[in-house]
């Protein structure tokens, strides 16, 4: 089994503490999304999980317990985000320079194949133009260069809760745009990302892309990749195509042990966080020695 820890929350940076102590005990329980009463318990017996995938902003409260993991014969690796957007768009995200050299602390203490940057999600407006992401991407890939091998990009997608978000900034004069697959514009960017992250040692690759981007050279990737899995850590998982994710979703099969509404990072684009002030009362019902990330539904 390949745990995701998490698509819907971050918990290397916010949940540390509950993640370690689930791992002593060897289980969480993690309540159906659509179904709060419906709750599976998940076992995180070294004997019954695969691989980890990690995925964060900030690994660094993460950091002191990875020896943990290493102690009893976990495999892991991380889909780490580092964007450098401003603030109106990244409320809670680290600092840019505090990212980059967490991530490169990560990648000198388990090795650069281990941990895969994202540049995601790609969105336009003034305040992160086509030619700003030129600039940001390269200096972030230049800061990067032989602490990964590899770069996941995506657009942005048009969630309800995301889109929410993007209507209220532009009330407050802030104009956001979801490229579109087809603009030359968005191509051209790709483009140029693609050439960049070759010069800095990387391959560029998309995530749940629906247009094909090859000829920007960029192929489509797998974020839960049995690929990688193999080449990293020697062994054979499913290759079977996650049922759960979208359908331009290449991920193979994992049990993700978040919850949703439990990021307060804030970030506009956001699909797992409809209300930060939610998140935030959520945070504040955490118990890290609970079996679950929040209180399980009573019934």
């Amino acid at each position: 089994m390949i745990i995701s820890a998490s698509r819907r929350t971050d918990i290397p940076a916010l949940y540390a503490e509950w993640f370690i102590r689930r791992i002593h005990a060897g289980f969480c329980h993690v309540p159906n999304p659509f179904n709060p009463r419906h709750v599976s318990t998940v076992s995180l017996r070294p004997e019954d999980v695969e691989v980890i995938v990690f995925w964060t902003r900030h690994a660094r409260p993460l950091l002191p317990y990875l020896d943990v993991l290493d102690r009893f014969g976990y495999r892991y690796y991380f889909q780490y985000t580092v964007l450098g957007y401003p603030r109106v768009l990244d409320a809670g995200a680290p600092p840019v320079e505090v990212a980059i050299a967490t991530f490169q602390q990560l990648a000198r203490r388990i090795g650069a194949a281990r941990v895969i940057w994202r540049y995601d999600p790609i969105l336009f407006s003034p305040v992160c133009e086509a030619d700003f992401h030129r600039r940001n991407f390269a200096r972030i890939a230049a800061a990067l260069q032989s602490y990964t091998g590899r770069c996941v990009i995506s657009r942005c997608s048009g969630y309800r809760k995301t889109t929410r978000r993007i209507h209220a900034l532009e009330a407050q004069g802030v104009p956001i745009a979801i490229p579109d697959a087809a603009d030359p514009r968005f191509l051209a960017l790709v483009s140029d990302l693609a050439d960049i992250a070759r010069a800095h040692g990387m391959e560029l690759v998309s995530c749940a892309e629906e247009a094909d981007l090859r000829a920007c050279g960029v192929r489509p990737g797998k974020c839960v990749d049995d690929v990688l899995i193999r080449q990293v850590f020697g062994i054979q998982v499913t290759a079977q195509k996650d049922p759960g994710q979208r359908a331009a979703c290449g991920c193979v099969v994992s049990k993700d042990i978040g919850m949703y509404d439990t990021c307060t990072m804030g970030c506009v684009y956001c699909y797992a966080t409809a209300s930060v002030v939610r998140a935030r009362r959520n945070r504040r019902r955490h118990d890290p020695r609970a079996s679950s990330l929040l209180p399980l539904a009573e019934g």
